[in-house]
């Protein structure tokens, strides 16, 4: 059977944040929890795996994430600012040293000229920062929401990383 590249970051998350204590968190809306899915698919999981809110509809995203609904009503679901916002959410409300948070459009209905198909953004929140990344994608819907869950697990391997080479040096 192949591996799933998915799974290795998955994997490679875990041994860094085994090894250093750092506890981890999710807020998804366009992934509907392929994130917390492949983190929870390497057992072991529970040691450092604190859980995900898949915060689909905007009121769930104000109600469990904590997103004003004055950002939602502003700049819309999927931008930067409410993905700011889920992830420092998740952060706090999971009570977790890492968080990150995926809103996007994954197609293959739903976009704008301004947003279209595949635009997704991708947050990471340390208690220190609240980093975004903007992203998009061309694939089909399958494609746009494996990619932006790929992304999220580089993107919490990247700040795992960067936060255990901080404390060891």
């Amino acid at each position: 059977m192949a591996s799933d590249p998915l799974v290795e970051l998955a994997e490679r998350l875990q041994g860094i944040s085994l090894g250093s204590g750092l506890t981890v968190g999710a807020a998804e809306s366009c992934t509907g929890g392929l994130v917390a899915r492949t983190i929870t698919t390497v057992p072991g999981a529970s040691v450092y795996f604190r859980g995900s809110i898949v915060a689909y509809a905007d009121d769930v995203k104000a109600a469990l994430l904590g997103v004003p609904l004055e950002v939602l009503s502003a700049h819309g679901a999927v931008s930067a600012q409410v993905a700011r916002a889920m992830a420092a959410g998740a952060r706090e409300r999971l009570g977790v040293d890492l968080a990150v948070a995926i809103t996007g459009v994954a197609g293959p209905a739903g976009g704008t000229d301004e947003k279209p198909v595949g635009l997704t953004y991708v947050a990471i929140a340390d208690g220190t920062d609240v980093d975004v990344q903007r992203h998009q994608w061309t694939g089909d819907r399958e494609a746009n929401i494996r990619d932006s869950g790929r992304v999220a697990l580089e993107l919490l391997l990247e700040r795992a990383e960067a936060r255990t080479a901080t404390a060891v040096g």
